[in-house]
């Protein structure tokens, strides 16, 4: 009996080291990330987060390279290179989405509902103790001027409600946000107006953000302004004028619910 000799076509090696690079990639991005999360959140921390992506860019170029090379030699190894590339694509989306926001989004890094006389952040010796000596710098009126075109629904809210409700509500709306309450001055004394300090971080770095949110009184109710300001970087990503809008959101439905 005669056996027939099959010959099959190689695989091609940058099939097989893309998706072997692409796994490894997932396992570093993990790990970054987590470490990121782990440590006081900083610029420079990011770099580890900036290495895991290099890899998976040298993923994606050795699939596309395996793909020129089983359409060209016709090597095995196809299914590889798609899943390296299935991979690598899904990896880059977040980075992809976060892209987006930094070209179509303002470069501002503090939001307030009044422009004019945005509220101070407390300079208590708690508040600067929970913000590790941080105190959000005052901000340009150009960099206003940008606000209040790039943001015109970051508004003050008005509540027919004595100051000392908005305060309660202003306080559990923070609570309810998942924000870390630092301080709480009720209304009255000398100004008249109460204050709320907290610190919200994001969900997946963990990155702080300073809030300051000021009650005032006023002829048949109250108002409520509150300011957010990121403590890294020039651009926000329009995170702190979200956060001022979900704020505001909460606030709605506690009024409602009364």
């Amino acid at each position: 009996m005669h056996r027939r000799l099959v010959l099959q076509e190689p695989v091609s090696r940058a099939a097989l080291w893309s998706r072997r690079l692409a796994w490894f990639a997932v396992l570093v991005l993990a790990l970054s990330l987590l470490l990121v999360r782990l440590r006081e959140p900083s610029l420079e921390g990011l770099a580890p987060v900036a290495a895991a992506y290099a890899v998976v860019l040298a993923a994606l170029v050795l699939a596309v390279i395996a793909f020129a090379g089983i359409w060209r030699q016709g090597y095995r190894g196809v299914g590889m290179a798609a899943s390296a590339s299935l991979i690598c694509v899904l990896l880059l989306l977040p980075a992809g989405y976060l892209g987006y926001l930094f070209a179509t989004r303002p470069a501002l890094s503090d939001v307030s509902t009044d422009a004019e006389d945005p509220p101070g952040f407390a300079r208590s010796q708690a508040v600067l103790k929970a913000r590790a000596g941080h105190v959000p710098p005052d901000v340009p009126p150009e960099q206003r001027r940008l606000q209040r075109r790039a943001y015109p629904k970051a508004l003050p809210l008005l509540l027919d409600l004595p100051a000392e409700t908005a305060f309660a509500m202003a306080q559990k709306a923070a609570t309810a946000l998942g924000w870390q309450v630092l301080e709480a001055t009720r209304p009255g004394g000398r100004s008249g107006a109460g204050r709320v300090e907290a610190i919200a971080r994001g969900r997946a770095l963990r990155f702080a953000e300073d809030i300051t949110i000021r009650i005032r009184p006023r002829v048949g109710g109250s108002r409520i302004d509150i300011r957010s300001s990121s403590r890294l970087g020039g651009h926000d990503l329009g995170a702190n004028a979200a956060r001022i809008a979900a704020f505001a959101a909460e606030m709605e439905q506690l009024v409602e619910s009364r």
